[in-house]
């Protein structure tokens, strides 16, 4: 870009005059950069914030995070979503012991050679971090750059996004490239916004031919969005007799998912998605039959839950059943416990068998 270091002065001016004070940039420790990186993807600053805390305080060395169980992380991170994350950090920790010192290499390149880092990770850490000149592209990026150069591509596009990473490294200087890449993060958090971009607030808006050009709200361009599936999805408090079920002391059947697929190592009550002309009762039946090789029986409704990951909607319908035959086996579950209310704050469950535990709580007391 002709007024390539308009921008990065204009930025950096920018940045030091006001920019958010947040934990993570109140250190230049490689690690903390890195869980913070780690963190932020897809979720709200002020979601992360008190997990970052949490996590800091529990784990405030790679080492530290290296030696813990994947249970005992996954169980911080409870609540925060994309649990791959979480299960990444713990993996990409300890190869940071076992083969570079226990420190982080300093480099984007070798970052990436780091299970869960990409390229936008790496450069941000890269940069600010270890002051490397690598660029970053986000949501935010995309969309500051896009209005910049009122760009017309769909950015979904493989050779649209190749060209955004050409831009985004012409940008970052050689001084300072990590506050500016924090600045060009923020610009699109704070001013530049999806809907209503505060073009009169914006240090760059003389550099911006969408501004120019008034078409700011069509930038950036991507295809409609399509519209998002929904199942229903039955679970099961599986009590072991019959007798047991409504008791507060009795023992129920949690299973832990396995590691490679959504939600990955967190715990949850049994069950699967409905399927077409079942009802939830015999859905629930088939599916601890196939994951764990157990006969039930299906009792009261407990409670129905909504809930929206990134793809698609699930209704959650969780009723009481008991154990009638057969010892649980791992067929599609990673492990299994029998737990009463009182074992449950050990184990990390997602949101939806969360708000299980909470009706079953209202439901017979703790």
């Amino acid at each position: 870009m002709e007024n390539t270091k308009q921008i990065q002065d204009a930025l950096l001016r920018w940045w030091d005059a006001d920019h958010a004070d947040l934990p993570w940039r109140r250190s230049r420790d490689p690690y903390a950069i890195w869980v913070s990186e780690i963190m932020l993807q897809q979720t709200q600053i002020t979601t992360v914030i008190p997990y970052f805390e949490r996590w800091m305080s529990r784990f405030p060395t790679v080492q530290a995070l290296a030696e813990v169980p994947l249970d005992d992380v996954l169980k911080l991170w409870e609540g925060l979503g994309y649990y791959s994350r979480a299960r990444n950090l713990h993996a990409a920790a300890q190869a940071v012991v076992a083969d570079w010192n226990g420190r982080l290499p300093t480099t984007a390149a070798n970052l990436m050679k780091l299970k869960g880092i990409g390229r936008y990770t790496a450069g941000a850490i890269a940069s600010i971090a270890f002051n490397e000149p690598a660029p970053v592209l986000d949501g935010n990026v995309i969309r500051v750059l896009s209005r910049l150069t009122d760009l017309p591509a769909d950015v979904t596009q493989t050779a649209t996004k190749n060209a955004l990473w050409q831009l985004a490294e012409q940008l970052v200087p050689a001084r300072r490239p990590g506050d500016f890449n924090q600045a060009l993060m923020e610009l699109g958090q704070q001013i530049c916004l999806p809907a209503r971009p505060m073009c009169l607030l914006c240090p760059v808006s003389a550099h911006c031919l969408a501004r120019q050009r008034g078409t700011q709200l069509e930038r950036p361009v991507r295809p409609p969005r399509q519209r998002t599936p929904h199942y229903d999805v039955v679970a099961g408090i599986i009590w072991q007799t019959r007798a047991e079920v409504g008791n507060p002391d009795g023992k129920f059947l949690i299973a832990q998912r396995p590691f490679d697929g959504l939600l990955g190592g967190l715990w949850e009550f049994p069950g699967g998605k409905q399927e077409p002309n079942e009802t939830l009762p015999h859905a629930l039946v088939r599916e601890i039959e196939e994951e764990l090789a157990m006969q039930i029986e299906v009792g009261d409704f407990v409670t129905k839950i909504s809930h929206a990951y990134t793809h698609f909607r699930i209704t959650l319908h969780a009723f009481h059943a008991w154990h009638l035959t057969g010892q649980p086996q791992h067929l599609g579950v990673a492990d299994h416990a029998w737990v009463t209310l009182a074992d449950l704050d050990r184990y990390a469950f997602a949101v939806t068998d969360r708000k299980i535990i909470a009706a079953l709580i209202d439901e017979i007391g703790q």
